[in-house]
Order: C-alpha cells, then sequence, then structure tokens
C-alpha cells in the first residue's frame, strides 16, 4: 500500500470533473470553492477540461482522462479535489494509466460518484484515496467549509492525524439551489449522534464509498478486496428506503457480510425518506446470522459536515450499549 504525502501550506491543489459537468453551470460556487482553498493557503490549478460539458458529462471520457492524467503527473500538484461526484467516473476506469498514478502517487479527494476512481485506483495501484469534501458542495459553501469539515481536512492530510471520531454538533439538511439561492449559510439542526445496531469489537482496512457506485462495479476487476475490512457505506438524497433496502440486500447476496469485520453507514438525507427505525431493521434483516459490529448515521456521505475516510488504512470500531468509537489506528498521510 502506498500513502500518499501530506499537503503543506503553499502547496499546488489541482481542481477536474472527471464525472458531472455541474461546475460549469454554476460557475459562482467553483469561484466560492478556490477563493476557499486559497484562503486556506494553497494555490489552486484547474485542469483545462474542468469546466466541459457533454451531455451529463463533464467533457468526452478522452478530456476527462487527460485531466487526471495531467494532473497525477504534474509534479507540482500535491493533490487532487474533485468538483463533485455525478453518475459517469466509471467511464474512465479502463482508459486510465494506473503505472502513471502509482508512479506518482498523491491526494484523491472526493465522494459520492468519485468512488468509482477512489476503488478502481486503490485496487490496481494501492494508493491510499479519500473519501470526503468535494469544491462544489463543501469548499463552495457560503461563508467557506463549516468548521467541522475543515477541522477534519486539516487534521487528516495536513496534520495527518489518527482521527477518533466524534459526532458533529450539528448538520445541515437544508437545500438551497446554487448560484441563485446559496447567499446565506444555510439552516442546522442539532446532532444526536451515531445509532448502534449490532454491537461488537472490530479491526480492519477502511473500505468507503458511494454504495450504489460501489455495486456498479460488482463482477469486474474494480471492485475491492472487502476481506477484514470495515466498510463504510453511504448513498445520495435521490435514493428511496426501497433502493437503500435493495442494495444491502445484493451485499448479502455477493457474499460481502461473510467478508467483512465491521459496517458504518453515512448519514442518510431526510430526502431518502427512512420511518423511524427503518434502515435499522432492514440492516438487522440483511446482516442476520453475522457478528459484526454495524453503527448508522456518522458524518460523511451525502451530509454536511463531514470527515475524511481514507481508504485502506487500517482502523478500529467498538460498540457497546450506545458507547461507540471508531478511530484511526494508521497515519492517513505521510
Amino acid at each position: 500500500m502506498t500513502i500518499p504525502t501530506r499537503l503543506h501550506i503553499g502547496d499546488t491543489i489541482g481542481i477536474c470533473s472527471p464525472s458531472s459537468p455541474v461546475a460549469a453551470h454554476c460557475p459562482k460556487r467553483l469561484k466560492r470553492g478556490i477563493e476557499e482553498l486559497k484562503r486556506l493557503g494553497f494555490n489552486v490549478k484547474v485542469a483545462p477540461n474542468t469546466l466541459k460539458v457533454n451531455e451529463y458529462m463533464a467533457g468526452t471520457v478522452d478530456e476527462r482522462v487527460e485531466d487526471l492524467h495531467n494532473l497525477f503527473a504534474d509534479q507540482e500538484v500535491k493533490a487532487v479535489i474533485t468538483t463533485i461526484g455525478g453518475t459517469c467516473s466509471h467511464q474512465l476506469l479502463e482508459h486510465l494509466d494506473y503505472e502513471l498514478i502509482k508512479n506518482n502517487p498523491k491526494i484523491l479527494l472526493g465522494y459520492s460518484d468519485i468512488t468509482a476512481l477512489h476503488l478502481a485506483i486503490y485496487q490496481r495501484t494501492g494508493l491510499t484515496t479519500y473519501l470526503g469534501p468535494a469544491v462544489l458542495p463543501q469548499f463552495g459553501e457560503y461563508g467557506g467549509l463549516l468548521s467541522y469539515t475543515k477541522d477534519h481536512f486539516i487534521q487528516t492530510l495536513i496534520q495527518g492525524e489518527r482521527i477518533e471520531y466524534s459526532p458533529s454538533s450539528a448538520y445541515v439538511m437544508e437545500h438551497l439551489w446554487w448560484d441563485e439561492e446559496d447567499n446565506r449559510p444555510r439552516e442546522q439542526r442539532g446532532n444526536q449522534g451515531p445509532r448502534a445496531v449490532m454491537e461488537g469489537e472490530a479491526e480492519g482496512k477502511i473500505i468507503a464509498v458511494n454504495m450504489g457506485t460501489m455495486l456498479l462495479l460488482a463482477g469486474t476487476s474494480y471492485f475491492p478486496d472487502l476481506d477484514g475490512a470495515i466498510l463504510c457505506i453511504e448513498d445520495d438524497p435521490e435514493e428511496t428506503p426501497s433502493s437503500i433496502d435493495r442494495y444491502l440486500t445484493q451485499l448479502g447476496h455477493m457474499g460481502v457480510y461473510s467478508k467483512i469485520n465491521g459496517l458504518i453507514v453515512g448519514r442518510f438525507h431526510d430526502n431518502v425518506g427512512f420511518k423511524e427505525s427503518q434502515l435499522e431493521d432492514i440492516l438487522l434483516r440483511v446482516t442476520k446470522g453475522y457478528n459484526f459490529p454495524v453503527v448508522t448515521d456518522l458524518d460523511f456521505g451525502h451530509t454536511d459536515p463531514m470527515f475524511i475516510l481514507p481508504n485502506g488504512i487500517k482502523a478500529k470500531l467498538t460498540v457497546h450499549g450506545k458507547e461507540i468509537g471508531f478511530s484511526l489506528m494508521g497515519d492517513p498521510v505521510i
């Protein structure tokens, strides 16, 4: 496994759009995201095809691959942060030069559909990748990164701390249309913290994913090795209880629950529509007969604020009654 070098103030961060063209449609939001990175002390290099639009794609496959290759090859660039997710980053997988990426290891940060890139690169090169904030939704927030997200960005990728998870004090569900309504801070609500579904203790490598995107890779060489993993899953606000149930059931059919050591579920958006104990009931049903800790409602995925999950880094999960502990056992960067 290769762990990227930590960021230093004054480093250059590259930005690209490997999936959706939203950055082209929301220039104010993109500008705010770039300004926030500069306020944090970084130089910013925007890849040439970042603002391309090709229907639901940010340019052609070749253009998006070119941007990724150039940013990884660029010796000035110390990290690559994606503008946003989308639906089509998995189009790039068979076209990526994994040797180039392996020989130029650096931080790759993003979430949602970027899962396909995280998993393929980690699987093919052994390079740790990072499920975490993206330029438009997090760095482009009105007023900059939410403090919890900013603290975890600094602690994880600059200071390289072995984070011990503690929940955010509050989180955001309010939606404001980008470049139209997002001219004020969004309303926040108090966070009750994670919920225990099954007790136990587990250690294992982190595999952090958008569940639906990971399942696009089922049956391919890009699907992650989940043996002994602590699997961290999240999903989109457009999902429903029935679609999440379907994904979780498919994981069982694929034998995933017989391989993993623990299961952590990121907080779902209210729009998904889970009723009081519906998610817990589904999780108990699909994992029946297995013996590993399961928790829900942690601060990652399609939620704000969020912490960063490094793929491949060893972690520990403990669940005893309502007491939940989750911590990194290895350095997230070197």
